[in-house]
């Protein structure tokens, strides 16, 4: 039987796409599918009729219990964190809109990073525009050039062409993050905005797919609700810290929405700020994940049961010069185990550009290693 899967969308954008299998730690890109009709079952060993009380026919269940004076204690707690953090960080949220060809484009939500106008948002919010517009929660419209644009990690960011003061908001430290606790959405979804929800941090270290194929990798999940238009508007936690600029939802499921960690729009917005650009190193392969055979696993006395095969390999890159083919499985870069597709992709950052690293791999049952020098990879035209 097929199962009804949710269709995947950025927060601020929907994807329609054929269904397409996903990985465990990743969100599945389906289209819905109808519902089934299932035909009414009979229970075979029947349970006896439940028997119904009243509140009052017991004093210690039910709503008839009067609660304690600490639980509302513990919900005027709540409700203060909450309503305090959107004080100090709300006015640092700004709605974005963009135009070409003189109409409206879409919009989404931002974040000031600096008072003296940096702002981080969605590369899918600003859409390949060199500028937008913002809105700030006082209703001031500024100007903004987009600094660089990073689709492999879906982050923008922005620098408003004023001389202004803003009030900016702080990136936290998303290594920092623990499961279950608060975290706090704040944007301008469907057109609403300073819209504020709740939720909590429901996982970490999330695998999300770009619209480049790329994997971003430590995503945070949360079930703070997100809706079109909440697009880069920040997840803050409780300290009223930037975690996450909030990326994408699965449409049709319960609370299951995703922001880029902070530690990654950190780096991003550092790369940018400096390059213009994100630097990643390119070796000229595509690759899938895929187990090490057991027996040869045993005989090499391997760690580790998966690596990255390498399905196709550009002859004028590094990886043929260097000797790689078809077939290869890769198991190391620099000395660091491949384990996966989502490993070697993460291996191959800045660091790694214009130096001679090693990589080891299984060829048939042998295992080699070669010398490679990864380049800079070409900006997408």
């Amino acid at each position: 039987m097929r199962r009804y899967l949710g269709q995947l969308s950025e927060a601020g954008k929907s994807v329609g796409t054929r269904h397409r299998r996903g990985t465990a730690n990743q969100p599945i890109l389906a289209t819905p599918f109808g519902r089934h009709h299932i035909a009414a079952m009979v229970d075979p060993f029947p349970s006896p009729s439940p028997a119904w009380t009243l509140d009052s026919d017991s004093l210690d269940q039910g709503p008839g219990i009067p609660s304690s004076p600490g639980d509302a204690a513990l919900l005027d707690d709540y409700s203060r964190v909450v309503s305090d953090v959107v004080d100090r960080v709300g006015p640092s949220v700004v709605r974005i809109d963009v135009r070409k060809n003189g109409r409206s484009a879409g919009s989404g939500s931002g974040v000031i990073i600096s008072s003296d106008g940096l702002a981080l948002t969605n590369s899918h919010v600003v859409q390949g525009s060199r500028t937008v517009s913002l809105t700030t929660l006082e209703g001031r419209e500024l100007q903004a050039r987009v600094l660089g644009d990073d689709p492999d990690t879906d982050l923008a960011l922005l620098r408003v062409e004023a001389d202004v003061a803003l009030p900016a908001a702080k990136l936290g430290d998303s290594a920092k993050l623990k499961r279950g606790q608060i975290a706090i959405a704040i944007g301008n979804p469907l057109g609403f905005d300073a819209t504020v929800t709740a939720g909590v941090v429901s996982a970490l270290g999330r695998s999300l797919q770009s619209r480049t194929g790329r994997m971003i990798e430590d995503v945070v999940q949360t079930d703070a609700p997100l809706n079109p238009g909440n697009s880069g508007g920040p997840l803050v936690s409780s300290t009223g810290e930037v975690i996450g600029i909030n990326t994408a939802v699965i449409m049709g499921a319960q609370g299951i929405c995703f922001a880029v960690a902070s530690n990654t729009a950190s780096f991003v917005a550092g790369e940018i700020a400096r390059h213009g650009r994100v630097r990643r190193a390119y070796i000229g392969v595509g690759a899938a994940t895929l187990a090490i055979p057991r027996r040869i696993a045993l005989r090499l006395a391997l760690q580790q049961a998966t690596g990255a095969r390498l399905l196709s390999v550009d002859q004028a890159g590094p990886a043929a010069q260097a000797g790689l083919l078809t077939g290869d499985l890769v198991i190391a870069l620099d000395g660091k185990p491949v384990t996966s597709v989502s490993d070697l992709v993460r291996a191959l950052d800045a660091d790694k550009i214009d130096r001679t690293i090693s990589i080891d791999f299984l060829r048939r049952s042998e295992q080699l290693r070669l010398w490679i020098g990864p380049v800079e990879r070409a900006l997408a035209a």
